[in-house]
């Protein structure tokens, strides 16, 4: 299995526990839970069962008939006797129970239930029925561990992990999976024998980020160009509707989830709470906090302090890359162009987007930078800086490493083909950004200009203006 080696080490250490464990696993929809579960306890798993998307056109009573009867099949898939079908899910939990009572031989059993959220359809009484398996009967069978999951973070996080009532601290082990660094899918494509520079992995990146269900569509026949027509543009493209798929089995209001991408997708620093609501004129409450600590919870969005503001001017910003590359190409596109990338490949408008996709690629990977610099252990806070004309020059700085050992790398962030050189014009705009950064600081901080770049620094008379370069490769660090 490629990557998740923390993540497998710890799940084979809770199965040979001796005490009843239940971990709950959560992350973006197609980051690979289904599949970290699958192969960790491939041969292992006693009882699994996944829940059915929702259907919008059933009415509730429906839904609960269809998860009701699904869950019966997967019973008797594993070896139960027939009987009657369940009713609701307190009688439902309860063949479960009977079952793995009958088939214990003393020997660890490993429940895994896929998709959880979806059982919960409403007025279906789920999440008591779950509470009174766990808590009346499984927690105190110590050969058995309970595996769940599902896309729907928001339900996970609230139902589960931060749960008030009845399952209230039952969670034993939470794990939150991420997608994969630039290393991570190196490895991917070549365990696929997909043969790509990393250049073009970079490049892949900033389309499908670290999502291996979307690196999987990647065909070693084709360059990169194509495959990004084949799999985002061409007609029958698998990614075409995928924007629309990802919120809809997600969350529950998946109109009011992608309101507030749509925004942050409009401005790469991203917005304040307050402008949010504003903007998209939201009331703010329970509803939106728990919208923001879903998007937060499956990597959709990340908060950052921008420096020299204050805490109360948090700013949310969009980081999925595909959801920032939808944004600029796929949304409202009305071209039938099935070679739209093909044929625009080197033109302006995607070379700019590479530079600031590019900046998203480095924010994703400020641990591999820290290591780059030779500053793993010191402990540092990330953030962006902008300052508007007025008496003085304005200037925008898209990373701050801020260090507790009284130095700030002031990034500057260059996907380029080749190395990267400095200009007179240049270097005099890193001097005044600089000296204007360095207004801002205690007298005791050193500023240096760092350049995050592909293939390096041309040196010239310029070139010293940079105090480290960080190149392509040291982001590909494990």
């Amino acid at each position: 299995m490629i990557g998740r080696k923390k993540e497998t080490t710890e799940l084979n250490k809770l199965y040979d526990k001796n005490s009843a464990e239940f971990v709950a696993i959560y992350g973006r929809r197609r980051v690979g839970k289904t599949y970290l579960v699958d192969e960790t306890f491939s041969g292992r798993i006693t009882f699994r069962h996944a829940g059915l998307a929702p259907e919008d056109q059933k009415d509730d009573i429906g839904q609960l008939k269809n998860q009701l009867e699904h869950f019966y099949k997967s019973l008797l898939l594993h070896g139960m006797e027939e009987c009657e079908k369940p009713k609701n899910w307190f009688d439902a939990f309860f063949l479960l129970e009977k079952f793995l009572q009958k088939i214990d031989a003393g020997t660890k059993q490993l429940i895994f239930i896929d998709e959880l959220p979806w059982l919960d359809t409403p007025r279906s009484n789920f999440i008591q029925a779950f509470e009174g398996f766990w808590n009346t009967w499984a927690c105190h069978r110590k050969n058995l561990m309970l595996v769940v999951c599902g896309s729907a973070n928001s339900w996970i996080l609230d139902k589960l992990i931060n749960a008030h009532g009845g399952l209230y601290n039952r969670v034993t082990h939470e794990m939150k999976l991420s997608p994969f660094t630039l290393s991570e899918c190196e490895d991917f494509y070549k365990a696929n024998n997909v043969k790509i520079s990393r250049y073009d992995i970079v490049q892949s990146y900033m389309v499908f980020g670290g999502i291996p269900f979307y690196l999987g569509y990647v065909n070693g026949e084709y360059s990169l160009p194509q495959n990004i027509d084949n799999i985002c543009f061409a007609k029958n493209a698998p990614l075409r509707d995928e924007y629309d798929r990802l919120f809809a089995s997600a969350f529950e209001n998946p109109d009011y989830i992608k309101a507030i991408v749509n925004l942050l997708g409009t401005k790469n620093a991203g917005y304040t709470r307050a402008e949010i609501l504003e903007k998209l004129d939201i009331s703010d409450g329970e509803t939106f906090t728990k919208s923001l600590k879903a998007l937060l919870a499956s990597d959709f969005i990340v908060k950052y302090y921008p420096f020299g503001l204050s805490k109360r001017s948090v700013h949310y910003k969009l980081v999925d890359s595909f959801c920032i590359f939808y944004h600029h190409f796929m949304k409202d596109l009305k071209t039938t162009n099935e070679k739209f990338w093909q044929q625009n490949n080197t033109s302006q408008s995607l070379s700019s987007w590479r530079g600031f996709a590019f900046e998203n690629v480095c924010f994703s990977h400020v641990e591999q930078c820290k290591k780059a610099l030779g500053i793993s252990g010191v402990v540092t806070q990330t953030s962006a800086w902008s300052k508007r004309p007025d008496d003085e020059e304005g200037t925008q700085i898209d990373l701050l490493i801020i260090r507790d050992d009284n130095v700030t790398n002031m990034c500057e962030l260059k996907f380029y083909s080749g190395e990267y050189e400095v200009d007179k014009p240049y270097y005099k705009t890193l001097l005044t950004r600089e000296s204007l950064l360095q207004k801002m600081v205690s007298p005791k901080v050193v500023i240096r200009s760092t350049l995050i770049t592909t293939f390096g620094l041309k040196k010239n008379e310029y070139s010293s203006v940079f105090s480290n370069v960080i190149l392509m490769d040291d982001l590909f660090e494990k």
